[in-house]
Protein backbone atom coordinates (compact mmCIF):
# COMPACT_ATOMS: atom_id res chain seq x y z
CA UNK A 1 0.00 0.00 0.00
CA UNK A 2 1.15 3.56 -1.17
CA UNK A 3 2.30 5.51 1.80
CA UNK A 4 0.56 9.27 2.14
CA UNK A 5 1.84 11.69 0.28
CA UNK A 6 3.75 14.30 2.90
CA UNK A 7 1.98 17.54 2.97
CA UNK A 8 3.55 21.24 2.48
CA UNK A 9 2.65 21.99 5.75
CA UNK A 10 3.16 20.18 8.89
CA UNK A 11 0.44 17.74 9.88
CA UNK A 12 -1.50 18.37 7.52
CA UNK A 13 -3.69 15.72 5.34
CA UNK A 14 -2.97 18.00 1.83
CA UNK A 15 -1.07 16.73 -0.28
CA UNK A 16 0.50 19.92 -2.10
CA UNK A 17 -1.65 19.17 -5.68
CA UNK A 18 -4.67 19.00 -3.62
CA UNK A 19 -3.91 22.43 -1.57
CA UNK A 20 -2.71 23.94 -4.97
CA UNK A 21 -5.89 23.01 -6.83
CA UNK A 22 -8.35 24.43 -4.25
CA UNK A 23 -6.10 27.79 -4.82
CA UNK A 24 -6.68 27.31 -8.77
CA UNK A 25 -10.37 26.57 -8.54
CA UNK A 26 -10.77 29.40 -6.00
CA UNK A 27 -9.09 32.37 -7.46
CA UNK A 28 -8.71 31.54 -10.87
CA UNK A 29 -11.75 30.37 -11.66
CA UNK A 30 -14.14 31.91 -9.27
CA UNK A 31 -15.54 28.53 -7.60
CA UNK A 32 -16.44 29.50 -3.74
CA UNK A 33 -14.80 27.22 -0.46
CA UNK A 34 -19.01 26.19 -0.30
CA UNK A 35 -19.10 24.47 -3.85
CA UNK A 36 -16.09 22.84 -3.73
CA UNK A 37 -16.65 21.43 -0.37
CA UNK A 38 -19.68 20.41 -2.03
CA UNK A 39 -17.94 19.10 -4.69
CA UNK A 40 -15.67 16.70 -2.90
CA UNK A 41 -18.75 15.56 -0.49
CA UNK A 42 -20.22 14.03 -3.87
CA UNK A 43 -17.23 12.63 -4.19
CA UNK A 44 -17.24 11.00 -1.38
CA UNK A 45 -14.21 12.46 0.40
CA UNK A 46 -15.22 13.85 3.81
CA UNK A 47 -13.21 17.26 5.11
CA UNK A 48 -14.80 19.94 6.94
CA UNK A 49 -15.52 23.55 5.20
CA UNK A 50 -13.59 25.47 7.95
CA UNK A 51 -10.48 22.82 7.36
CA UNK A 52 -10.83 24.49 3.68
CA UNK A 53 -10.41 28.18 4.22
CA UNK A 54 -8.11 26.95 6.89
CA UNK A 55 -5.83 25.04 4.42
CA UNK A 56 -6.15 28.09 2.02
CA UNK A 57 -5.13 30.55 4.17
CA UNK A 58 -1.80 28.66 5.63
CA UNK A 59 -0.90 27.53 1.85
CA UNK A 60 -1.61 31.55 1.09
CA UNK A 61 0.93 32.57 4.04
CA UNK A 62 3.87 30.20 2.40
CA UNK A 63 3.34 32.17 -0.80
CA UNK A 64 3.81 35.67 1.12
CA UNK A 65 8.03 35.66 0.61
CA UNK A 66 7.54 35.53 -3.12
CA UNK A 67 4.76 38.10 -3.31
CA UNK A 68 7.07 40.60 -1.17
CA UNK A 69 9.90 39.53 -3.71
CA UNK A 70 7.83 40.32 -6.79
CA UNK A 71 6.78 43.06 -5.44
CA UNK A 72 10.54 44.31 -4.63
CA UNK A 73 10.70 43.81 -8.29
CA UNK A 74 8.33 46.12 -9.49
CA UNK A 75 9.26 49.39 -7.38
CA UNK A 76 12.66 48.97 -9.49
CA UNK A 77 10.77 49.43 -12.35
CA UNK A 78 11.09 52.56 -14.26
CA UNK A 79 7.60 52.90 -15.97
CA UNK A 80 4.85 51.57 -13.36
CA UNK A 81 1.12 51.52 -13.90
CA UNK A 82 -1.12 51.80 -11.01
CA UNK A 83 -4.70 51.82 -9.79
CA UNK A 84 -6.89 51.28 -7.24
CA UNK A 85 -10.36 49.03 -6.75
CA UNK A 86 -12.53 48.69 -4.09
CA UNK A 87 -13.56 45.40 -2.56
CA UNK A 88 -15.76 44.94 0.65
CA UNK A 89 -13.41 44.03 3.95
CA UNK A 90 -14.04 44.50 7.39
CA UNK A 91 -17.56 43.91 9.14
CA UNK A 92 -18.90 47.10 10.92
CA UNK A 93 -20.61 45.45 13.41
CA UNK A 94 -23.84 46.48 11.96
CA UNK A 95 -24.61 43.33 9.74
CA UNK A 96 -22.72 45.47 7.11
CA UNK A 97 -19.14 45.55 5.31
CA UNK A 98 -16.45 48.76 5.07
CA UNK A 99 -15.21 49.22 1.78
CA UNK A 100 -11.35 48.61 1.44
CA UNK A 101 -9.02 49.11 -2.15
CA UNK A 102 -6.76 46.92 -3.72
CA UNK A 103 -3.91 49.16 -5.28
CA UNK A 104 -2.67 47.36 -8.24
CA UNK A 105 1.34 48.23 -9.59
CA UNK A 106 2.10 46.79 -12.53
CA UNK A 107 5.63 46.92 -13.90
CA UNK A 108 7.93 46.86 -16.92
CA UNK A 109 8.81 43.20 -16.46
CA UNK A 110 5.21 42.32 -16.73
CA UNK A 111 4.43 41.62 -13.18
CA UNK A 112 1.80 43.27 -11.02
CA UNK A 113 0.95 42.84 -7.37
CA UNK A 114 -2.33 43.43 -5.47
CA UNK A 115 -1.58 45.33 -1.97
CA UNK A 116 -3.91 46.18 -0.15
CA UNK A 117 -5.51 49.19 2.13
CA UNK A 118 -8.35 49.74 3.90
CA UNK A 119 -8.66 53.36 2.65
CA UNK A 120 -8.07 55.38 -0.96
CA UNK A 121 -6.27 58.00 1.00
CA UNK A 122 -3.16 59.43 -1.15
CA UNK A 123 -1.13 58.35 2.08
CA UNK A 124 -0.80 54.53 -0.11
CA UNK A 125 0.83 56.04 -2.75
CA UNK A 126 3.69 57.43 -0.96
CA UNK A 127 3.78 53.86 1.19
CA UNK A 128 3.83 51.70 -2.00
CA UNK A 129 5.84 53.20 -3.92
CA UNK A 130 8.03 55.26 -1.72
CA UNK A 131 9.65 58.46 -1.95
CA UNK A 132 12.87 57.74 -4.04
CA UNK A 133 11.36 56.52 -7.65
CA UNK A 134 13.94 55.15 -10.21
CA UNK A 135 15.76 57.11 -12.19
CA UNK A 136 13.79 58.77 -14.89
CA UNK A 137 10.86 56.81 -13.20
CA UNK A 138 7.59 57.54 -15.27
CA UNK A 139 4.14 56.00 -13.14
CA UNK A 140 0.77 56.19 -15.81
CA UNK A 141 -2.82 56.70 -13.88
CA UNK A 142 -6.02 57.41 -14.50
CA UNK A 143 -7.03 61.09 -13.47
CA UNK A 144 -6.76 60.63 -9.36
CA UNK A 145 -5.19 63.18 -7.88
CA UNK A 146 -3.33 61.06 -5.82
CA UNK A 147 -1.28 60.34 -8.13
CA UNK A 148 -0.25 63.34 -9.32
CA UNK A 149 0.66 64.52 -6.04
CA UNK A 150 2.99 62.17 -5.18
CA UNK A 151 4.59 62.97 -8.48
CA UNK A 152 5.05 66.71 -7.59
CA UNK A 153 6.59 65.16 -4.24
CA UNK A 154 8.88 62.83 -5.68
CA UNK A 155 10.02 63.90 -9.12
CA UNK A 156 9.25 61.83 -11.51
CA UNK A 157 7.11 61.83 -14.70
CA UNK A 158 3.31 61.19 -14.40
CA UNK A 159 1.58 59.81 -17.61
CA UNK A 160 -2.02 60.23 -17.83
CA UNK A 161 -4.02 57.62 -19.77
CA UNK A 162 -5.96 57.80 -22.68
CA UNK A 163 -8.44 55.47 -22.11
CA UNK A 164 -9.76 57.57 -19.55
CA UNK A 165 -9.85 60.66 -21.23
CA UNK A 166 -12.00 58.85 -24.10
CA UNK A 167 -13.88 57.03 -21.76
CA UNK A 168 -15.26 60.47 -20.15
CA UNK A 169 -15.89 61.89 -23.40
CA UNK A 170 -18.01 58.71 -24.64
CA UNK A 171 -20.52 59.13 -21.58
CA UNK A 172 -21.15 62.77 -22.49
CA UNK A 173 -22.42 61.86 -26.16
CA UNK A 174 -26.18 62.08 -25.23
CA UNK A 175 -25.24 65.48 -24.65
CA UNK A 176 -23.24 66.46 -27.25
CA UNK A 177 -23.66 63.99 -30.07
CA UNK A 178 -21.89 65.50 -32.77
CA UNK A 179 -19.00 66.90 -31.06
CA UNK A 180 -18.49 63.51 -28.88
CA UNK A 181 -18.55 61.98 -32.07
CA UNK A 182 -15.94 63.88 -33.63
CA UNK A 183 -13.64 63.75 -30.73
CA UNK A 184 -13.56 59.80 -30.50
CA UNK A 185 -12.56 59.96 -34.45
CA UNK A 186 -9.59 62.35 -33.40
CA UNK A 187 -8.84 59.55 -30.55
CA UNK A 188 -9.14 56.60 -32.41
CA UNK A 189 -6.81 58.29 -35.42
CA UNK A 190 -3.86 58.10 -32.29
CA UNK A 191 -4.76 54.63 -31.43
CA UNK A 192 -4.47 54.20 -35.41
CA UNK A 193 -0.69 54.92 -34.98
CA UNK A 194 -0.26 52.84 -32.10
CA UNK A 195 -1.36 49.70 -34.43
CA UNK A 196 0.77 50.69 -37.17
CA UNK A 197 3.71 50.79 -33.95
CA UNK A 198 2.68 46.98 -33.54
CA UNK A 199 1.97 45.69 -36.84
CA UNK A 200 5.66 47.44 -37.64
CA UNK A 201 7.51 46.09 -34.27
CA UNK A 202 9.33 49.33 -33.81
CA UNK A 203 10.73 49.81 -30.43
CA UNK A 204 13.58 52.16 -28.75
CA UNK A 205 14.32 55.31 -31.00
CA UNK A 206 12.30 54.25 -33.81
CA UNK A 207 9.30 53.79 -31.95
CA UNK A 208 9.77 57.24 -30.47
CA UNK A 209 10.56 58.89 -33.96
CA UNK A 210 6.86 57.26 -35.73
CA UNK A 211 4.74 58.55 -32.62
CA UNK A 212 6.57 62.25 -33.40
CA UNK A 213 6.17 62.11 -36.58
CA UNK A 214 2.76 60.73 -36.59
CA UNK A 215 1.05 60.89 -33.34
CA UNK A 216 2.06 64.21 -32.31
CA UNK A 217 1.00 65.96 -35.18
CA UNK A 218 -2.78 64.66 -33.95
CA UNK A 219 -2.20 64.88 -30.51
CA UNK A 220 -1.88 68.94 -31.53
CA UNK A 221 -4.72 69.03 -33.96
CA UNK A 222 -7.20 67.30 -30.90
CA UNK A 223 -6.45 69.56 -28.27
CA UNK A 224 -6.45 72.86 -30.39
CA UNK A 225 -10.06 71.52 -31.65
CA UNK A 226 -10.64 71.45 -27.35
CA UNK A 227 -9.89 74.94 -26.85
CA UNK A 228 -12.05 76.03 -30.38
CA UNK A 229 -14.96 74.23 -28.64
CA UNK A 230 -14.06 75.83 -25.60
CA UNK A 231 -14.58 78.86 -27.02
CA UNK A 232 -17.72 78.27 -28.68
CA UNK A 233 -21.05 79.84 -27.30
CA UNK A 234 -23.86 78.12 -25.77
CA UNK A 235 -21.94 75.89 -23.26
CA UNK A 236 -22.18 75.68 -19.47
CA UNK A 237 -19.17 74.14 -17.29
CA UNK A 238 -21.44 72.16 -16.24
CA UNK A 239 -22.40 70.53 -19.31
CA UNK A 240 -21.24 66.97 -19.49
CA UNK A 241 -19.45 67.58 -22.78
CA UNK A 242 -17.58 70.72 -21.82
CA UNK A 243 -16.55 68.59 -18.51
CA UNK A 244 -15.02 65.48 -20.49
CA UNK A 245 -12.81 67.94 -22.49
CA UNK A 246 -11.74 70.02 -19.58
CA UNK A 247 -10.64 66.30 -17.88
CA UNK A 248 -8.27 65.93 -21.12
CA UNK A 249 -7.17 69.51 -21.68
CA UNK A 250 -6.12 69.76 -17.63
CA UNK A 251 -4.40 66.94 -18.32
CA UNK A 252 -2.42 67.50 -21.87
CA UNK A 253 0.91 67.32 -19.94
CA UNK A 254 0.69 63.52 -19.05
CA UNK A 255 -1.56 62.21 -22.20
CA UNK A 256 1.52 63.94 -23.86
CA UNK A 257 4.31 62.00 -22.33
CA UNK A 258 4.43 58.54 -24.59
CA UNK A 259 5.25 60.76 -27.51
CA UNK A 260 8.54 61.44 -25.94
CA UNK A 261 8.91 58.06 -23.71
CA UNK A 262 9.10 55.01 -26.44
CA UNK A 263 8.66 52.49 -23.16
CA UNK A 264 5.24 54.70 -21.95
CA UNK A 265 2.41 53.26 -23.28
CA UNK A 266 -0.71 54.98 -24.48
CA UNK A 267 -2.84 53.79 -21.71
CA UNK A 268 -3.34 51.62 -18.58
CA UNK A 269 -5.55 49.21 -20.16
CA UNK A 270 -2.89 46.93 -19.50
CA UNK A 271 -3.32 47.05 -15.65
CA UNK A 272 -7.29 47.39 -16.06
CA UNK A 273 -7.43 43.65 -17.86
CA UNK A 274 -4.89 42.33 -14.88
CA UNK A 275 -7.61 43.63 -12.21
CA UNK A 276 -10.38 42.20 -13.87
CA UNK A 277 -9.79 39.10 -11.37
CA UNK A 278 -10.66 41.48 -8.33
CA UNK A 279 -14.23 42.13 -9.19
CA UNK A 280 -14.56 38.78 -11.08
CA UNK A 281 -13.77 37.30 -8.56
CA UNK A 282 -15.40 39.29 -5.70
CA UNK A 283 -18.80 37.00 -6.52
CA UNK A 284 -16.87 34.09 -5.41
CA UNK A 285 -15.17 35.48 -2.09
CA UNK A 286 -18.39 37.98 -1.98
CA UNK A 287 -15.83 39.60 0.21
CA UNK A 288 -13.00 39.43 2.74
CA UNK A 289 -13.80 39.21 6.02
CA UNK A 290 -10.66 40.57 7.51
CA UNK A 291 -8.14 42.74 6.05
CA UNK A 292 -6.24 39.45 6.79
CA UNK A 293 -8.23 37.76 4.28
CA UNK A 294 -7.76 40.56 1.35
CA UNK A 295 -4.21 40.61 2.19
CA UNK A 296 -4.14 36.77 1.15
CA UNK A 297 -6.26 37.25 -1.64
CA UNK A 298 -4.02 40.43 -2.88
CA UNK A 299 -1.13 37.61 -2.78
CA UNK A 300 -2.33 34.57 -4.37
CA UNK A 301 -4.02 37.27 -7.22
CA UNK A 302 -0.46 38.74 -7.87
CA UNK A 303 0.92 35.43 -8.46
CA UNK A 304 -1.67 34.12 -10.42
CA UNK A 305 -1.92 36.82 -12.61
CA UNK A 306 1.71 37.46 -13.13
CA UNK A 307 1.57 33.34 -14.00
CA UNK A 308 -0.53 34.33 -17.14
CA UNK A 309 0.63 37.40 -17.88
CA UNK A 310 3.95 35.01 -18.68
CA UNK A 311 2.48 32.72 -20.25
CA UNK A 312 3.42 29.64 -17.14
CA UNK A 313 0.56 27.28 -16.19
CA UNK A 314 -0.54 28.49 -12.71
CA UNK A 315 -1.31 25.23 -11.21
CA UNK A 316 2.22 23.64 -12.16
CA UNK A 317 4.13 26.78 -10.72
CA UNK A 318 2.07 26.67 -7.25
CA UNK A 319 2.67 22.84 -7.34
CA UNK A 320 6.39 23.44 -7.68
CA UNK A 321 6.88 26.64 -5.57
CA UNK A 322 5.02 24.99 -2.65
CA UNK A 323 7.97 22.17 -2.44
CA UNK A 324 10.14 24.58 -2.82
CA UNK A 325 9.80 27.63 -0.61
CA UNK A 326 10.70 26.47 2.71
CA UNK A 327 14.00 24.91 1.24
CA UNK A 328 14.69 27.38 -1.28
CA UNK A 329 17.60 30.89 0.30
CA UNK A 330 15.76 33.18 1.33
CA UNK A 331 18.23 35.46 -0.31
CA UNK A 332 17.15 34.18 -3.86
CA UNK A 333 13.62 34.07 -2.95
CA UNK A 334 13.13 35.85 -6.02
CA UNK A 335 13.99 33.06 -8.01
CA UNK A 336 10.25 31.37 -7.38
CA UNK A 337 8.64 34.34 -9.28
CA UNK A 338 6.74 33.52 -12.00
CA UNK A 339 8.94 35.50 -14.10
CA UNK A 340 12.54 34.19 -12.98
CA UNK A 341 10.76 30.55 -12.26
CA UNK A 342 9.84 29.97 -15.72
CA UNK A 343 13.59 31.01 -16.19
CA UNK A 344 14.63 28.60 -13.59
CA UNK A 345 12.59 25.53 -13.23
CA UNK A 346 9.92 25.51 -15.94
CA UNK A 347 11.45 22.96 -17.80
CA UNK A 348 11.95 20.55 -14.85
CA UNK A 349 9.09 21.37 -12.40
CA UNK A 350 8.62 19.64 -9.21
CA UNK A 351 5.46 17.51 -9.23
CA UNK A 352 3.18 15.78 -6.64
CA UNK A 353 3.93 12.58 -5.32
CA UNK A 354 0.59 11.83 -6.71
CA UNK A 355 1.52 12.56 -10.12
CA UNK A 356 1.19 10.11 -13.05
CA UNK A 357 -0.74 7.69 -10.75
CA UNK A 358 -4.12 6.42 -12.46
CA UNK A 359 -6.93 7.68 -11.92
Amino acid sequence: MRARPVGVLEGSRADVSFAAGLLIDKFLYHLPLYRQHQRLTDCGITVSRPWLTQLAQRTISLLAPIYEAQFASIRLSRIKAMDETPIKARPTGRGKMKTGYFWPIYGEADEVCFPFFPSRSHAQVRKLLGMQPALDAVLITDGYDAYQRYAEKTGLTHAQCWAHARRDIFEALESEPTGVTEALEQIKAIYAVEEQIRERQLVGADKQLYRLTHSKPKVEVFFDWIERQFARQGFTPTNPFIKALNYARKRRLGLEVFLTDPDVPIDTNHIERALRVIPMGSRSWLFCWTELGARDVGIIQSLIVTCRLHGVDPYTYLVDVLQRVALHPASRVAELTPRLWKEHFADHPLRSDLHGLPD
